[in-house]
């Protein structure tokens, strides 16, 4: 059984310029996922894939070689991540002559994240013999109680309704916000399917506190924070 890591990490981006490459504590943003992945000495091939040369070549000084160039089409604004998924896993393989049979993207805009989430992910794929697996966080809100949608009319309601009221958040089903932070698939699930909800979808369940994704400067704001008084909890 042979097993990839993934980060595809494009150049661009919007909400927060050049996130990928910005610095958090005196590091490139993507280096301290590279850095989580190579701790947990799992994988027989780390790949980074993006349409940056930049990037490429940062990876590259952090220890990855396995670069893949990510074509215009997968680096848009409106390109899906599994196909860019997809891309990285066959050109690794092309590359490497190995076939991989067990996947795990992580993506670099997660940074608070910990090697053990990534091998606790990959835990919960290979001893449950599931499809696939993703990373999230008890919901700070629900679709029982506090989630709410407008239709057409502009009325507001529930996003999700019960046949009894719900009166109390804690007595509410449990829900949790996907964090976008790790993913695993087996082979067969990634190339085979377009949805990333399948019948046997899994997750692992990661603290808030590890669990902010950068999308915009105020959360590059708070992940600084958390990070930094990481770092000072450990000296």
């Amino acid at each position: 059984m042979k097993r990839i890591c993934t980060i595809c990490a494009r150049g661009g981006s919007k909400g927060v310029k050049n996130k990928n490459l910005r610095l958090l504590c005196n590091k490139p943003l993507i280096a301290h996922s590279i850095e989580q992945i190579q701790a947990t000495k799992m994988f027989d091939t780390i790949a980074v894939s993006s349409d940056s040369e930049e990037i490429l070549k940062i990876a590259e000084q952090w220890g990855v070689n396995v670069l893949i160039q990510r074509p215009e089409h997968l680096a848009t604004d409106t390109a899906g991540k599994l196909p860019a998924i997809r891309h990285c896993l066959l050109e690794a393989e092309k590359q490497t002559g190995i076939q991989y049979s067990t996947i795990v993207d992580v993506d670099c805009t997660s940074p608070l994240r910990l090697p053990e989430d990534i091998s606790g992910t990959l835990a919960v794929l290979e001893q449950q013999g599931t499809t696939n697996v993703i990373t999230g966080a008890p919901a700070r809100r629900s679709p029982y109680f506090n989630l709410v949608e407008i239709n057409a009319e502009g009325i507001v309601y529930l996003s999700k309704r019960t046949e009894h009221q719900i009166l109390r958040r804690q007595d509410a089903p449990i829900c949790y916000d996907m964090n976008a932070s790790i993913y695993a698939w087996k082979r067969e699930t990634l190339l085979e399917h377009d949805e990333l909800f399948q019948q046997g979808t899994r997750i692992f369940v990661m603290p808030e506190e590890r669990s902010v994704d950068i999308d915009s400067e105020l959360d590059f704001l708070f992940v600084s924070f958390l990070m930094e008084r990481r770092t000072n909890n450990e000296q």
